[in-house]
């Protein structure tokens, strides 16, 4: 997208314009400007804020604290015939994930669709989650393989981020990049000794992480994740990995840890800590969101917490004026150094249908140990969803501008606090 003013009509028009010089990528993308479309609708913003805030976005890094980037369709017939050879769920698992995560690195398709999506987005770097939910060394390093393949494969328009003057060059050079971030600390669990347990934090920062989770939803060895009722706070052990990610130079973020488990690692934590995709409990008391004195906390060690886009952690309508809302709260009780956005959602390949439509019905599975969700009869509805699509970035920075925000302010929201705290982690 350009520096200058881009007005709402030809705003609506520049998804094919951002990938013209991809021939698959020339007719307009109808789920993107159909999500553009309900956005606008919620902000209704004058003609001014809009062109304002697209130019600023345009002009500025862009950094998604927490987020999956844009996602690849599967490629249904190859599944089929693995299927029909009797594979195995593990197998069909990583598969499935295997494809998602990188066939844009081999289908021309794919790739259009990958590129598309990006330059809708407006995003120069996205903190890209390269790890399974748990500790197991040889689970997390599959997800940081497939994306290291992928951005090995596709350097010209997607580079892997080690250090924050990797995103700044990104920028200067109009292409996209990733940080890596992992869903736990790898763990033998050989319990040798505390030392033996965590060497594998400097092994995981040399192959590119730079943030982990210090629990899931479960609880861990680490501390109680956060839909665990019994919210029993830090272990002895979690707070040893806490000063060693501090050393090592990872970040630690407590998005789905328990409350008391995030206040410790906060009152622990040496270095500028966060909630890479969370909430504001003050608005909607949520499992995955975050009470006030815990963002205090957080806000204390010089972290921020990331406002992410999902409804039913929002509430309060659960669309993009929600999410703005939140960011709100935060700016207004904490200040603007401690706000970010990790959306926690990814744009789908429109692809994803016909080739999912391929493959044979299967019995629902188990429920995944990892995924230990209360009863929630909320109703999440299409246009709340739409609304805050991942191409939807540059609305974002919109709705900011509608709301009083300075330029200065919304640039440390949508990215230079985090890398006004990746700075303050670099490691050893």
């Amino acid at each position: 997208m350009s520096s200058q003013a881009v007005t709402r009509r030809n705003f609506l028009g520049t998804t094919a314009a951002a990938s013209a010089a991809l021939a698959q990528s020339e007719a307009p993308n109808e789920p993107i400007e159909h999500a553009r479309k309900v956005a606008l609708d919620m902000l209704r913003p004058s003609q001014r804020d809009l062109d304002h805030g697209l130019e600023l976005h345009a002009n500025s890094i862009v950094f998604d604290a927490y987020a999956a980037g844009p996602q690849a369709a599967i490629d249904g017939d190859a599944m089929r015939k693995a299927m029909e050879a009797g594979a195995s769920e593990i197998e069909l698992h990583d598969m499935n994930e295997d494809m998602f995560m990188t066939r844009a690195a081999v289908d021309p398709a794919e790739r259009a669709e990958f590129l598309q999506a990006w330059k809708a987005s407006g995003v120069t770097c996205v903190f890209q989650v390269c790890g399974e939910e748990g500790s197991d060394p040889l689970v997390l390093i599959k997800r940081l393989a497939r994306f290291t393949y992928l951005t090995d494969s596709i350097r010209d328009i997607l580079r892997h981020a080690v250090f924050p003057d990797d995103v700044r060059q990104a920028k200067r050079d109009g292409v996209g990049c990733l940080y890596f971030g992992g869903n736990g600390v790898p763990l033998t669990q050989a319990w040798v000794s505390v030392e033996d347990e965590l060497r594998y934090v400097r092994v995981f920062y040399q192959l590119g992480i730079r943030m982990m989770h210090v629990t899931y939803n479960r609880r861990n060895r680490l501390g109680d994740g956060c839909a665990e009722p019994a919210n029993g706070g830090l272990s002895d052990f979690g707070r040893a990995a806490v000063d060693e990610l501090n050393r090592v130079g990872v970040i630690v973020d407590v998005s789905h840890s328990g409350w008391q488990t995030s206040l410790e690692a906060a009152q622990r934590s040496s270095k500028p800590m966060i909630a890479s995709h969370s909430t504001c409990g003050a608005l909607y008391e949520h499992i995955r969101s975050k009470p006030d004195n815990v963002i205090r906390a957080i806000a204390d060690t010089g972290g921020y917490i990331g406002i992410c886009c999902i409804p039913r952690f929002l509430r309060h309508g659960g669309g993009i004026t929600a999410l703005l809302d939140h960011i709100d709260h935060v700016v207004r009780k904490f200040g603007p150094d401690h706000a970010a956005i990790g959306t926690d959602v990814a744009y789908q390949s429109r692809h994803t249908a016909r080739e999912t439509a391929k493959l044979p019905e299967r019995q629902k599975g188990r429920t995944r140990w990892a995924a230990l969700w209360p009863p929630d009869n909320f109703k999440t509805t299409d246009r709340m969803k739409q609304s805050m699509a991942w191409t939807n970035w540059p609305l974002f920075t919109v709705g900011l501008v509608q709301r009083g925000h300075s330029d200065a302010v919304i640039q440390k929201i949508i990215g230079q606090n985090v890398l006004r705290v990746l700075e303050a982690n670099r490691g050893i």
